[in-house]
């Protein structure tokens, strides 16, 4: 079975120096998504404070990404990269259950 989200190098290396600056009651990265934006969902982002029951848990090369139970559907073999560029850098979610991205690639479909 696929992983729900496997982490690129960069995405690691990107968790673990945010997470060593967070506040010391967070545990590690939450993902989920949302409904909202041009395509219909987009993808959440925040500091997991505590492990939810239904909270799927991937650690992977020394962090820990905790899952959302909503998203996991959407999720499963997802990608999840950081990206840095001359202006701007951000996390990108290379996810092969999208149908459609919006073209400024904050929202997707499936």
């Amino acid at each position: 079975m696929n992983p729900i989200i496997k982490l690129t190098d960069n995405a690691a290396l990107r968790i673990k120096k945010i997470m060593s600056t967070a506040e010391k009651d967070s545990l590690g990265l939450r993902v989920s998504v949302k409904s909202g934006g041009c395509a219909g969902m987009s993808y959440v982002m925040e500091y997991a404070k505590e492990l939810n029951p239904n909270d799927e848990v991937i650690e992977d090369k020394g962090v820990k990404v905790f899952v959302d139970p909503a998203a996991v559907m959407y999720l499963i073999g997802t990608e999840m990269d950081y990206k840095e560029e001359e202006l701007s850098s951000s996390f990108v979610f290379n996810n092969p259950n999208e149908t459609e991205r919006c073209g400024c690639g904050e929202s997707f479909k499936i």
